[in-house]
């Protein structure tokens, strides 16, 4: 697993080994988060409004529930400042993904996004599930292709064609795609790969129960204590995949061995996660 060629905190490339697991076939979607709240009443970090003790000197009138949903400038801008595109946006979550007038009406097959490492860990365990490991995931995201720069081979358009929804432009401003502002994608809108995963590969970036560190070399080792919350801010977790929002001018995560740290107390609209069971646990898919 790993990688020598691109984002250094890929490095290095080297063997892992993973005991037999099974995989969801899709990121959780839409319908099948809205069974877990419907069964549960769960509520997600999204919905609660930040408590003023977790942000000492924040300003209240900031501190309302919401979530960062990606908002695409006009025009080119500095591809260094992140909040030329994101804007943290009143009452979204993940049946509001746009915020407040915005349903998941007609997006059923879509990942759910707007979930932060505690509600998919929460959703989870309803399902008698868990999330992956990063190790788990980047095998089974690579299905076999070990040497492949990509998760469907060696080309990133084979015959010009794409395997999975990211972007297409000049991240990010400029959509190209053949219907304009499309986010997400029904989960099953791409070829599965050899193992029969779909999604493993953009539209949403997945969570991971692994701690993020800088030298994944050092994965095995670490250690943590804290549980998800507002306060844990600095605490980060393994995010893999990419999104619909990787492109090739900015972030060229759309690989098995691409990774990015996601903080506890964050959530947002092009992140998702799907679960996995031990080998010898009997599950309903």
């Amino acid at each position: 697993m790993g990688s020598d060629r691109h984002y250094p905190d890929e490095a290095p490339a080297r063997n892992a080994r993973v005991a037999g697991f099974w995989m969801d076939e899709t990121p959780v979607t839409n319908a099948q988060f809205q069974a877990f709240v419907n069964a549960t009443d769960y509520v997600t970090f999204a919905e609660i409004a930040p408590s003023p003790a977790d942000y000492p000197g924040a300003d209240p009138a900031l501190l309302y529930a919401g979530s960062a949903v990606f908002v695409a400038p006009p025009g080119p801008v500095p591809l260094n400042d992140p909040t030329r595109w994101w804007r943290h946006t009143r009452d979204a979550c993940w049946h509001r993904p746009l915020g407040a007038g915005s349903s998941i009406d007609g997006l059923q097959d879509h990942p759910v996004v707007h979930v932060t490492y505690a509600d998919a860990s929460a959703y989870a365990r309803w399902a008698g599930k868990r999330l992956p490991t990063e190790a788990e995931w980047e095998f089974a995201a690579k299905a076999g292709r070990d040497a492949a720069e990509y998760a469907w081979g060696h080309e990133f358009e084979p015959g010009g064609q794409p395997q999975a929804n990211y972007w297409h432009g000049e991240f990010p401003w400029q959509d190209l795609k053949q219907i304009k502002g499309v986010r997400t994608t029904p989960v099953r809108s791409y070829s599965a790969n050899a193992f029969g995963l779909y999604d493993m590969i953009g539209n949403v970036w997945e969570l991971t129960e692994d701690w993020y560190q800088a030298n994944p070399a050092a994965q095995a080792t670490a250690r943590c204590c804290t549980a998800g919350s507002r306060s844990a801010a600095g605490q980060l977790k393994v995010m893999k995949g990419g999104s619909h929002l990787c492109a090739p001018n900015y972030c060229r995560r759309y690989r098995p061995a691409a990774r990015y740290p996601q903080t506890l107390d964050t959530s947002t609209s092009h992140v998702g996660f799907r679960c996995v069971a031990d080998a010898d646990t009997a599950v309903n898919q």
